[in-house]
């Protein structure tokens, strides 16, 4: 029987991490590569990029860096070819890249508003299910993890289109999950929280705002990247390999709590800029 820390070891592995130049996604392709794996990593930021891949190479493993913007469907497709041929193959994905740009309403929100977040946030990981399933299925294993967001499971006044974008990211997961599965790839998600990263930084750098936020979190504390390392390399490892079509929460328990009410009392009392 294998050792309990070898269940976890990705030696021998090769993953891809979209949105890896900085928070959530460096953090993820930090904890593949200090498991094992080789990582291709993508974002539109290659100064940032390289960075990552010196952080990756430091570690003994290979790290190949591709600028790519993945709300281009086209220019995702190419990329991820290059990173199968350039890598040999790819047994984990995982869809990071997403954000939004401001807060606001419902009825504030134009339909460019809509379009963008909801290709930000739900059209690129189609983009990139498309562009890895073939490969996947084709050899029989693979396991992909797709980063939503517990704004996926409730109502999040202020930032509809993105939560909107989460929920279809949860149920494109479970739907994957269940086309894949015979096949023998694994399709999940993680759910994470208030987590600080430059996506939130208007949140958590807010004293008033932040305080109001924690406020709803079990244990009263704002996640960090780091902390979504540890949920990816247990997803990708073969410690998961009964574990697909489910979203792991990494919320500090925040999802213990309806937190619509909460954001919408920070609201009206002026603490939420629009």
């Amino acid at each position: 029987m294998r050792s309990s820390s070898g269940r976890f070891d990705l030696d021998g592995k090769t993953a891809l991490v979209t949105g890896a130049s900085r928070g959530i996604g460096r953090a993820i392709a930090l904890g593949l590569a200090e498991a094992g794996a080789d990582v291709a990593i993508l974002a539109r930021s290659t100064a940032a990029l390289a960075e990552v891949a010196k952080e990756i190479e430091a570690m003994g493993r290979r790290a190949v860096a591709y600028t790519c913007d993945i709300d281009d469907s086209e220019q995702t497709y190419q990329t991820v070819a290059a990173a199968i041929t350039e890598l040999g193959q790819l047994d984990v994905v995982v869809n990071n890249a997403g954000g939004f740009e401001h807060v606001g309403p419902f009825l504030a929100m134009t339909a460019d508003d809509w379009t963008k977040i909801l290709r930000t946030n739900l059209e690129s990981v189609v983009h990139v299910c498309r562009a890895v399933g073939g490969h996947m299925t084709g050899r029989g294993t693979g396991s992909v993890i797709n980063v939503a967001s517990v704004g996926g499971y409730n109502g999040v006044p202020m930032l509809s289109p993105y939560a909107v974008a989460k929920a279809g990211v949860i149920s494109l997961t479970r739907t994957l999950a269940i086309e894949w599965g015979a096949a023998g790839v694994r399709v999940n998600a993680i759910a994470p929280g208030w987590t600080r990263t430059q996506l939130t930084s208007s949140f958590a750098g807010n004293p008033g705002l932040s305080d109001g936020l924690i406020q709803a979190v079990p244990l009263a504390v704002w996640g960090e990247p780091d902390d979504l390392a540890g949920a990816a390399v247990y997803l990708a490892s073969d410690a998961a390999r009964m574990v697909t079509g489910t979203s792991l929460t990494v919320d500090g328990g925040v999802t213990a709590y309806n937190t619509g009410p909460a954001m919408l009392d920070l609201l009206q009392a002026g603490r939420i800029p629009v």
